[in-house]
């Protein structure tokens, strides 16, 4: 991993940490998810450098090393789009391939729908491309549900402020490593879940946690509190929601995700390929919601077959 280069450029009034490496013309854009960070993509950039791509692993807005900006509860989708553009402007950088995981699904494909001369295709982990209107989620799942906890102003800062961010992300890791929703009991916050004596993922290290515990603890929790879980109502304007590009979805069998009410039908049964067309999905039967860092072979296999069938 030392040989990814760290670069930092000035748009749009903040600075924006941007991890890179490798050469040449076919350039992959990396979007992270919660609670990850341009790390999450570390095996993902090596692979893919060493089969000659370019790959960029921004930290959106208020996450890792990039700038925090003025009022992080006012950041939104449409921000992380604008600051995206911005990047590759910047780098004079005219098309990307987008590989996305979790909540950076939505700001990759809307940057495919606003700016579809900018995206030759789209690679997603673990969330599908969905409707852009309001979620439902919350309405048919317990009071408990992470989603809706951490969508509450100041509960999840609470929550949270009671521990060091090492831990937050620990316990956050662990959780959605899970094959079952996080949804707390009424008396119970969500970092009360997971206890101290359970490990972390066989495939997650204390050095990786320390990397991510030391990059939130510079970035704090208020945007990315705020982007995703205080943003998904948001209205892009959007009057033709096909996606044109070819897509590829991964989506691991033990992914919590798969557990939201209507995602596994929606994914299976045809109703994905409504808004993206041209959708190839593949499943990993021991895949959970961290894929790329769990199993990151066989995951830069998938991308690297995917994105050269598409040059």
């Amino acid at each position: 991993m030392d040989q990814i280069q760290h670069n930092f450029i000035t748009v749009r009034g903040l600075k924006f940490h941007v991890a890179e490496l490798g050469e040449g013309s076919n350039v992959v854009l990396f979007l992270h998810g919660f609670p990850e960070i341009w790390y999450s993509w570390r095996h993902q950039m090596v692979a893919l450098a060493n089969a000659g791509f370019r790959t960029l692993a921004p930290d959106y807005r208020g996450y890792g090393l990039s700038d925090i900006p003025p009022e992080p509860e006012k950041t939104t989708f449409a921000d992380l789009v604008a600051d995206l553009v911005a990047i590759l402007d910047h780098l004079g950088i005219s098309k990307v391939f987008v590989v996305a995981k979790d909540f950076g699904v939505r700001p990759a494909y809307l940057l495919t729908l606003l700016h579809p001369h900018r995206v030759s295709c789209v690679v997603t982990l673990g969330v599908p491309h969905v409707p852009l209107e309001p979620r439902k989620y919350r309405e048919s799942l317990p009071e408990g549900f992470y989603i809706s906890r951490w969508n509450e102003p100041g509960r999840a800062e609470a929550d949270f402020g009671r521990l060091d961010a090492k831990t937050v992300v620990r316990n956050i890791y662990i959780l959605f490593s899970r094959s079952e929703i996080p949804i707390a009991d009424e008396e119970q916050e969500i970092m009360d879940m997971v206890d101290a004596s359970v490990p972390l993922p066989p495939w997650f290290t204390e050095e990786d946690l320390a990397t991510y515990g030391a990059l939130y603890e510079k970035s704090g929790f208020k945007t990315a509190l705020q982007v995703p879980y205080r943003s998904f109502d948001e209205d892009f304007g959007i009057t033709d929601p096909i996606v044109k590009v070819p897509a590829l979805l991964i989506m691991g069998c033990e992914d919590y995700v798969l557990k939201f009410p209507g995602m596994e039908e929606y994914i299976k049964f045809g109703k994905a390929k409504e808004l993206v067309p041209d959708l190839d999905i593949i499943y990993l039967p021991e895949g959970t919601h961290f894929v790329q860092e769990q199993s990151p072979e066989l995951v830069n296999e998938l991308i690297l077959d995917f994105l050269r069938s598409h040059m």
